[in-house]
């Protein structure tokens, strides 16, 4: 039988939960914060984008 151990402490007033960069997408101009290493433009679907 597998356990865990008890709860997770989380803050969400913590200043590093925002990982995510900024990026302008290059075809539609949106702004936008992403992760990862391909981010794609919420509004188009680009991923013609450049951090800011």
């Amino acid at each position: 039988m597998c356990s865990a151990g008890g709860p997770i402490e989380v803050d969400l007033n913590d200043p590093l939960k925002d990982r995510g960069k900024k990026y302008r997408c290059n075809d539609c101009g949106q702004t936008f914060t992403g992760l990862g290493k391909h981010p794609m433009c919420p509004s188009c679907q680009s991923e013609n984008v450049t951090e800011i």
